[in-house]
């Protein structure tokens, strides 16, 4: 268990207010979050319903892993996230934005100093001898951002795409009718009985990608559980899944549209078990899923990848016809806490 952590003062100007953050005052909160980049990607790209979906997961604690922070005021002038809920506690992810009118204040950096004194709580719990670090997703658009990281020890080690496919016809490859390798059918998962075989398919499909750290099952189900319980944009037709016999070879989990436009079908994971790939059984998922999207009047379908993908999904991607968006790339930074043995996927295991 964290203890209460010591209140910081440093960093902030005089009256300013530094604290947990409340489930009461999340609609300031993401206000704050999308204004930061409202006016570089031209709209919104996080809703209340995201974040309490994330809120409410399992081990998620408002009062140890978030920090607020408010101006004079009143007005929500920056917000960070702390994850660190899942076993092994090793990798730990940094999330926040600071409002744009409170740039230059020392809200950024406090808010790094709080993350600083957090991450000494969870290197207790991390496994003896195994390497731990802080991870921080950013906005590529967000420059001023990276450099307040770099300053706190942190550095660029990734970088991850959204890639999108338009349905009108004008991609450069438009896409076609999905061909289905021999014995393998695909169907809706049967929600009432599926799901620990779904959870336990993407687990093996994802076992290949890059930082993958293996949790407990239980914890990885219980994240599902919370999206299909929760998520309002969740649709069970939309989780496909490729069937050889009764045994799931690949998946395709879908939601009915991508937060930051309704116009956009989202994959949000496709994945294909290590036995059932280099058949095309993967481009024939996202075709599948390409195709009831179309049917259901949306005029585009994007996903998020690893951009140095090691299983090649980016090439995979391109082959469907999709493209990476500019304006949606991601960052990943990291800041080594301590040395030792990694227990990320680093390299694809043939």
């Amino acid at each position: 268990m964290v203890e209460n952590i010591v209140e910081l003062t440093d960093h902030l100007p005089q009256g300013y207010v530094s604290r947990p953050a409340t489930m009461d005052e999340l609609e300031a909160i993401v206000e704050t979050i999308n204004i930061a980049t409202r006016d570089l990607i031209g709209g919104d790209k996080f809703t209340v319903s995201d974040f309490k979906i994330d809120w409410g997961l399992q081990h998620f604690n408002l009062e140890t892993d978030t920090r607020l922070v408010l101006s004079p005021e009143g007005q929500v002038a920056g917000i960070y996230e702390y994850w660190d809920t899942d076993e092994p506690h090793v990798r730990y992810v940094v999330w926040g934005r600071v409002h744009p009118d409170h740039e230059g204040q020392g809200v950024g950096s406090h808010l790094l100093s709080w993350v600083d004194q957090r991450a000494a709580c969870s290197l207790e719990n991390a496994p003896d001898g195994a390497r731990a670090y802080l991870h921080a997703v950013l906005p590529a658009v967000i420059l001023g951002a990276g450099v307040l990281l770099e300053d706190n020890g942190y550095r660029l080690i990734r970088h991850f795409l959204r890639m999108v496919v338009e349905l009108n016809g004008s991609s450069a490859v438009p896409p076609g009718a999905p061909i289905w390798p021999q014995g393998i059918t695909v169907r809706p998962v049967d929600l009432e009985h599926e799901v620990p075989e779904v959870v336990q398919a993407v687990r093996d499909s994802f076992k290949d990608h890059w930082g993958y750290v293996e949790m407990p099952f239980e914890d990885d189900f219980q994240h599902w559980r919370n999206i299909i319980e929760n998520d309002e944009k969740f649709d069970p037709s939309l989780w496909f899944l490729a069937m050889d016999g009764d045994e799931i070879a690949g998946v395709s989990l879908c939601r009915q549209s991508a937060s930051d436009d309704p116009q956009m079908g989202w994959v949000g994971a496709l994945g294909v078990r290590r036995r059932w790939r280099r058949r095309g059984l993967g481009l024939a998922l996202l075709l599948h899923s390409f195709g009831e999207f179309e049917r259901r009047g949306k005029h585009r379908v994007g996903l998020g990848v690893d951009a140095g993908s090691l299983t090649g999904a980016t090439r995979l991607y391109t082959k469907a016809g999709m493209r990476s968006d500019p304006l949606h790339q991601q960052y990943l930074y990291e800041k080594e806490l301590r040395p030792g043995i990694e227990l990320g996927t680093q390299t694809v295991e043939e």
